[in-house]
Order: structure tokens, then C-alpha cells, then sequence
């Protein structure tokens, strides 16, 4: 009876022990993930820097832009331009087409940098330079592309995100934009050109241009190579910088948004200082006096970036 009673209790014994131990590593663990825990959730959620959280992300702030006044305003001047009833074409759409021309395009708001670098007409040599990104200031490039490579940039960006019939459009042997092909609910079918540098183009011509006439090409296929996967890891420091760049800029009018880029442009080419754009970009910002929100929020946030850059 004794030796039974002794193995019972030896056994309760490791029983205890062992959920003694249980206890203590679980606690452990939880205080740990706590640690790892932001006002946002795991650590691991806040730094996902994928692709698609990307696309999902520029997504939600498209729909945030769609009261925007640069955005109604270049919606119905588009839809004046080729005589359609705003009902006829998804304005969900044009503000993901027209958010993206703006990030993508040379010297947009994500500071691409057109130059020749004989690469094919796709993105994936833009993504293998973002993807050594360190450090991010907006007085330099995120990347250089030449135009088939931007515009292939674009349209794989607007595919991901949900918009369709986004294809390449050669109006050159030696140059390519993008095309959107939209098909209203009624009337014929229209070809928007995007062009993604200002190759053969003045400082008036922007999305819409009808310097290139896009029905010259038979047919505008469909961009739908994958460029990368939608698990492809972007360097947290690029990952946040293109989505700031979107809440300083994607609401601001089409004239501010092209004054813009050739100011930064000019910053990237040296051909004026940071503190000189800035001037130039306050001084646009006082001859709108009282003019759209989101204009003089744009210029404002231009400029006040410009002398950042040119203090460090």
C-alpha cells in the first residue's frame, strides 16, 4: 500500500510540476507577444510590407479620394472632354487609373526617374531597385525606368488593383505610354492615353492627352504579366513613404499635380536647388490665394518637404 500511495503521489507530483512549467512559458509567451504588440496589433501585421497590403492599401485611400476636389474636378472635365454622362464610366475606377498615373509617372509623387537604360518593356527591374531602398528622401529617385518600363509599371499596378483593359500603346518605334480602353455603359469605346513620361510632350499635356492618337494601334492588349508576386517584400521605409505621398498629393487638381512633377523634375535633373523649388512652390501656393484645399495642402507640403531634404 505504500509503495502505491508513494507512486500516486509522484505522479501527482510531475502532474503539478509539469503544469507548473505549462503556466510559467505560456505567461512568458504572452508577455512577450504583448512586448511584440503595437497600438495596431502584432508587430508582424504592422510590418507587412507585401505588395498586396499595398495595392489594399492605395485601394482604401482611393475610395477616401473620391470627394476630393481634384479629383471631381479632373472626373468631370474627362467625361466633358469625350461627352459622357458621369453614369456612363465607374468613377471608382477613374480615381484608381488617374491616383496611379500620378503616383508612377516620371517624376510623380513615388519619385520615379525616366532615363534610357535599354531594359524590356517591363516593370521588373524597377521592383528589384526598390526592393534595395534603404532610405527615402524626396529630393532624389526611388528608380529609373525608361517609358515602356513605366508605362508596363502602371498598367501592372492598376490591373492589381481592379481595373481593367490597361494596356501598352506605341505611339513611336522609340516611345511607349499606357492606354485605359473604357467601355461606357452606352456609346462607343474610349482610349484615355496615360502617358507615363513627357517624352514628345509639352507642359500642357497630361492624362488624356490627345497628342497620341491610341486607335492608330489596332489593338491595346490587356497588360496582365505578373511582374512579381502580390508576396513581394518592399522595404518598409519605400512601403510608407509611397502611401504618405498619397495623402500629401492624390486630392490636388491636375494643374498643381503637373506643376509639381516638373518641379521635382528639375530638383532630380539639378537643375534647381531644393530651397529654390520650394520658393517656387510657395509662390504658385500665394497667386491661389483662397483657392481648393487640397491644391494649396499639396504645394505647401512640397515645399515644406524640399527644405527638409536641403537641411540634412
Amino acid at each position: 500500500m505504500f509503495d502505491w500511495m508513494k507512486h500516486v503521489l509522484c505522479k501527482a507530483t510531475r502532474v503539478l510540476l509539469s503544469a507548473c512549467f505549462l503556466w510559467i512559458a505560456t505567461t512568458a509567451a504572452q508577455s512577450q507577444n504583448q512586448k511584440n504588440e503595437g497600438p495596431n496589433g502584432p508587430a508582424s501585421a504592422a510590418s507587412d510590407a507585401r505588395l498586396a497590403r499595398l495595392v489594399s492599401l492605395v485601394r482604401d485611400k482611393a475610395k477616401s479620394l473620391e470627394g476630393s476636389s481634384g479629383m471631381r474636378l479632373s472626373f468631370r472635365s474627362f467625361t466633358a472632354a469625350h461627352r459622357l454622362s458621369p453614369d456612363s464610366v465607374r468613377y471608382s475606377d477613374y480615381v484608381v487609373v488617374r491616383l496611379l498615373y500620378e503616383a508612377t509617372r516620371d517624376a510623380g509623387f513615388w519619385n520615379m526617374h525616366w532615363a534610357i537604360t535599354d531594359q524590356p518593356p517591363n516593370s521588373d527591374s524597377v521592383w528589384r531597385q526598390w526592393q534595395k531602398v534603404r532610405q527615402v528622401s524626396v529630393a532624389e529617385s526611388t528608380a529609373t525606368a525608361e517609358c515602356d518600363e513605366l508605362s508596363a509599371l502602371y498598367a501592372f499596378l492598376v490591373g492589381r488593383a481592379g481595373v481593367r483593359s490597361v494596356g501598352l500603346f506605341w505611339p513611336a518605334a522609340n516611345h511607349t505610354v499606357a492606354v485605359w480602353v473604357v467601355h461606357p455603359a452606352a456609346g462607343p469605346v474610349v482610349r484615355v492615353v496615360v502617358p507615363t513620361s513627357q517624352i514628345f510632350l509639352d507642359e500642357t499635356d497630361s492624362f488624356d492627352t490627345k497628342k497620341f492618337n491610341p486607335w492608330r494601334q489596332k489593338t491595346i492588349y490587356e497588360y496582365t504579366r505578373r511582374d512579381v508576386p502580390d508576396s513581394f517584400e518592399l522595404p518598409q521605409p519605400l512601403f510608407d513613404f509611397f502611401l504618405r505621398q498619397v495623402d500629401k498629393y492624390g486630392g490636388a487638381s491636375d494643374a498643381t499635380l503637373q506643376q509639381l512633377r516638373y518641379l521635382r523634375e528639375g530638383v532630380f535633373l539639378r537643375s534647381w536647388t531644393g530651397e529654390e523649388a520650394a520658393r517656387i512652390a510657395l509662390k504658385r501656393r500665394a497667386d491661389l490665394g483662397s483657392g481648393p484645399a487640397e491644391d494649396l495642402a499639396a504645394l505647401q507640403n512640397f515645399a515644406q518637404d524640399m527644405r527638409s531634404a536641403a537641411s540634412r
